[in-house]
């Protein structure tokens, strides 16, 4: 199933200050269980994500995200990355896959999306993957028309 994410309300405001340039952060994938309940208004810093799942294979803190790109076509924002994937891992009741900007502190580690799965979603000594929407990569910003 291809996925993009619900941006948290402060990434993009993080983006216009200038407090976060994607060309150069290092982006990180989580996996959370259903007992993480986003909030995509109030919840800023990686220090709000709670009950990350754990497994064979997964590292705490999730995973690099690679060939992360920006571009600007038609009045539309598309943030893109390559597809993650944690190989031959044994991961139980993933339910929320979050990305954020890792600075090695928790506190200072913004937030930029997350993905619903829908449901729980588990591996067992399979690949557990996370491919992006072939579209819409990330997620998309529509830039206003003029009035």
């Amino acid at each position: 199933m291809a996925v993009s994410a619900v941006f948290y309300d402060n990434f993009v405001l993080s983006c216009l200050k200038g407090d976060i340039d994607l060309d150069t952060a290092t982006v990180k994938l989580m996996l959370c269980t259903a007992s993480y309940t986003p909030n995509k208004a109030t919840h800023v810093f990686k220090s709000s994500v709670n009950n990350e799942v754990t497994g064979t294979a997964y590292t705490a803190g999730g995973a690099t995200v690679s060939g992360v790109t920006t571009a600007l076509a038609s009045a539309v924002v598309k943030i893109t990355a390559d597809d993650v994937q944690w190989a031959d891992s044994t991961i139980a009741n993933a339910r929320y896959a979050v990305l954020y900007i890792s600075t090695g502190s928790d506190a200072t580690s913004r937030l930029i999306g997350y993905i619903d799965f829908g449901e729980n979603v588990s591996s067992t000594a399979a690949d557990f993957d996370v491919a992006w929407d072939d579209t819409d990569g990330v997620g998309t910003f529509t830039v206003a028309a003029a009035a």
